[in-house]
């Protein structure tokens, strides 16, 4: 399926390109944005990173799995990616959803306006059942957004984090749920 463009009241979610990588290089190569992600991220964070990371890794996820990845653009700035949700489906056939923001953009709650409209297309227009997301467990800013977008606490898996930390909170959001939330039932 291909990324649709989605809209918010304060922001545009349009599918990721190579033409991101300035925006994402400049925003995401922050420690205080890589401490709470697995080891799979590199760090420190090469120069070429996000255009190596959206050539190899997220076009081809892209092309190949079907994932849909949007950069988030703030309609009351310039047109440059402050951050990214990442939605693939995986071995459950349910899907996994992650993200990040640019330090500057955080606490402003534009990520949460962000997954609820993502969360909206995934259930209502894709009719996904359920999906899951994770964090590491010291990862408040992230937990909360998944608090305030129907994700129900399931359990705790290792893996290993920049910070050192090996633990992940799992989390799983339901249509049923989400249903309920946004008054759909």
């Amino acid at each position: 399926m291909k990324t649709p463009i989605l809209e918010t009241q304060r922001l545009i979610l349009r599918p990721i390109s190579l033409d991101d990588a300035p925006a994402i290089q400049k925003h995401f190569n922050n420690w205080e944005i890589i401490q709470n992600l697995s080891m799979q991220v590199p760090w420190p964070y090469p120069d070429d990173g996000a255009e190596t990371f959206i050539r190899d890794s997220v076009l081809p996820r892209i092309a190949e799995k079907g994932n849909m990845i949007w950069v988030l653009v703030s309609k009351f700035g310039s047109d440059e990616a402050i951050g990214i949700i990442d939605f693939g489906q995986n071995e459950t056939k349910h899907g996994d959803r992650g993200f990040w923001i640019a330090e500057e953009f955080q606490g402003q709650g534009l990520m949460s306006e962000a997954v609820v409209c993502v969360n909206d297309f995934l259930f209502f227009e894709l009719g996904l059942e359920k999906f899951r997301v994770t964090n590491a467990k010291n990862n408040e800013a992230s937990r909360k957004v998944k608090q305030k977008t129907g994700a129900q606490f399931i359990g705790m898996q290792k893996l290993k984090h920049h910070n050192g930390e090996e633990e992940s909170e799992i989390w799983e959001v339901t249509r049923e749920n989400w249903a309920r939330i946004r008054d759909k039932t």
